[in-house]
């Protein structure tokens, strides 16, 4: 399932193209991706021009004039494919919801699966909506630092790359961008949560920050169906340094017995014993 990094990217080659243009055409070709979309979404979009394209978590928002706010989230296969005005795509039977925007460019949510979605609300009932309510801090926004992570990591006993993946805890994290910062935060993917604090707690918040940071830059990470908004394949996976690379040298000290892997809540989890404590 895409992370982070992966709705960033989309988000903002979205925003490149549909920030400030109206949407003329809503077309939904089918009633229900993972769940039923409104069924009056056509009519509440319509007409509407699009002031900004944001992100929550792993859910891209865009935000109408009226304050109406289309929720979407890709799912494990959704894809956001934007076509050039007069050059349209060829019809793809995955192609589930078509936006025609005014200079006749589409966008199409395709998703082979379906564990995508697709919801509207109000900007003002946006933070009590049931996807929203109770998520955990933005690992990018200004307020996400060591004392906030360890207020969050607080008497719990779990591991902490569990606790990590607790969109609770810190919103938009996923498997692969969790082994990465514990890697390089130095620490143990089976140090248990509540243990992480002061020192530890700062040098794993910059860790993750640094972490999305570099993935958002190369492109976000291309597992199976994942490509952004032109088509193109993300590149960060080619940077990774212990996720997929089980027996592998570390790449930041001399242990011999190389990367490992431990399955963790039945996902795969890849680390060094040495560098991490």
């Amino acid at each position: 399932m895409p992370e982070l990094p992966e709705v960033e990217t989309v988000r903002r080659g979205l925003a490149l193209r549909m920030e400030g243009r109206r949407i003329t055409r809503l077309r939904l070709n089918r009633p229900d991706l993972r769940i039923p979309m409104p069924l009056d979404l056509p009519q509440r979009v319509e007409g509407r021009r699009v002031v900004s394209l944001g992100r929550r978590a792993k859910y891209i928002l865009i935000t109408l004039e009226d304050e109406g706010v289309v929720i979407a989230h890709l799912g494990m296969t959704g894809r956001m494919v934007l076509s050039e005005p007069g050059e349209p795509e060829p019809p793809d039977p995955h192609d589930h919801v078509v936006f025609t925007l005014e200079d006749g460019a589409e966008l199409r949510f395709n998703d082979a699966r379906r564990f995508g979605m697709l919801d509207y609300v109000r900007m003002g009932e946006l933070e009590g909506h049931k996807l929203f309510a109770g998520l955990g801090p933005e690992p990018l926004g200004n307020g996400f630092n060591g004392p906030t992570l360890a207020a969050k990591l607080a008497g719990k006993a779990t591991p902490i790359k569990a606790a990590l993946l607790d969109q609770r805890v810190v919103a938009g994290l996923g498997n692969i961008y969790v082994s990465e910062s514990l890697y390089h935060a130095g620490l143990s993917p089976r140090r248990l949560a509540g243990t992480v604090t002061g020192p530890r707690a700062e040098r794993l918040a910059q860790a993750i920050r640094d972490v999305l940071e570099r993935a958002i830059a190369a492109g976000g990470s291309s597992l199976r169906d994942y490509v952004q908004t032109d088509g193109e394949l993300g590149y960060f996976q080619h940077h990774w340094a212990v996720y997929g690379r089980e027996g592998e040298r570390c790449p930041d000290c001399d242990c011999r017995a190389g990367i490992r892997r431990i399955v963790q809540g039945g996902r795969s989890t890849f680390y060094c014993a040495k560098r991490q404590r």
